[in-house]
């Protein structure tokens, strides 16, 4: 059983940085495939950016492309978001989630993660 805790969400202001962390309990966390969704009051979990454990590969919504980006950290077992150049529409709980068995053409899709924390809250005020 994986556990992933997220960390560094805040209320920053339009235009500014955060970097979430998402630190995993497993040793092997490097054999996993991570991701990041948020949710949005009223709206449903929409993903946002994930890192595929076997090729290193990168992927984006459309709306955080050229702002917002993912890395691990093996060796702390941890994954981040960093995101700039935030706006309002950010604001959401942010989720991190993890899982062995993602292949490229559903690493999208929520309900294909077995692991996730908790979800830290970004706030982006106008």
């Amino acid at each position: 059983q994986v556990q992933l805790v997220e960390s560094g969400g805040g209320l920053v202001q339009t235009g500014d940085s955060l970097r979430l962390s998402c630190a995993a309990s497993e040793r092997t966390f490097n054999t996993y495939t991570v991701a990041w969704f948020r949710q949005a009051p009223g709206k449903e979990r929409e993903f946002v950016s994930a890192l595929k454990y076997s090729n290193g590969a990168s992927y984006y919504t459309d709306s955080v492309k050229g702002r917002f980006t993912i890395s691990r950290d093996n060796a702390k077992s941890t994954v981040y978001l960093q995101m700039n150049s935030l706006k309002p529409e950010d604001t959401a709980v942010y989720y991190c989630a993890a899982d062995r068995g993602i292949i490229s053409t559903t690493l999208r899709i929520a309900s294909q993660y077995d692991y996730w924390g908790q979800g830290t809250q970004v706030t982006v005020s106008s």
